[in-house]
């Protein structure tokens, strides 16, 4: 399996290493690093990452796609999300975290489909596209082939329901305990989304 993590500057760190950490556990699982132009990517907290420039993905590969700061911009670049579409057409699956949905949003890929994000920053994201039906309590969503999830470390619980839906609960569980993990696993549990509401 094919799993291919979309990076771009000022992406969130945990939003890319604390899935990255499960998925590394799956059997027979390759994992590539990919950016528009190539090079080294540095996460908002500094982190660097070689990645390479690709035009499409290959078949049934899967698509990781973080949030993070950089993402205020790139929902404008329109280049940029020319080659995202690209590649979220070819992707088996897509998952993004936190306001990694922003992006998918922001290519008309989820007009029409259920879908979360940060709830911090939730007004900003149903602002890019408002066809999207956006789901203000929600840990993690998925439809179809998107999963999407709420902020930062929501990410790692819905990489793990992603690896239950695909590869069965025990293998979740094993990754959970190699990894001293509690893993949430009620997408629908959302304690966050009533604590910004709150605000």
């Amino acid at each position: 399996m094919n799993i291919y993590c979309l990076l771009f500057d000022d992406y969130e760190t945990l939003d890319l290493m604390g899935p990255i950490e499960f998925l590394f556990r799956v059997p027979k699982v390759q994992l590539h690093y990919i950016s528009k132009q190539g090079g080294l990517i540095k996460s908002c907290q500094g982190f660097k990452i070689e990645t390479t420039s690709i035009t499409c993905l290959p078949e049934k590969s899967i698509l990781l796609i973080p949030g993070g700061q950089g993402t205020r911009q790139l929902v404008k670049d329109m280049p940029f999300l020319t080659w995202l579409t690209q590649l979220v057409d070819k992707a088996e699956f897509c998952l993004s975290v936190c306001t990694g949905s922003a992006l998918l949003a922001a290519t008309k890929q989820l007009d029409g489909k259920w879908a979360t994000s940060n709830k911090l920053a939730f007004e900003w994201v149903r602002q890019i596209n408002p066809h999207v039906k956006w789901k203000a309590v929600a840990r993690w969503v998925r439809e179809g082939k998107f999963y999407t999830s709420s902020g930062v470390s929501a990410g790692m619980d819905m990489t793990l329901g992603f690896i239950c839906d695909q590869f069965g609960e025990e293998l979740v569980y094993q990754i959970a305990n190699q990894t001293e993990y509690v893993w949430n696993a009620d997408p629908n549990k959302d304690d966050f989304a009533t604590l910004y509401a709150e605000q």
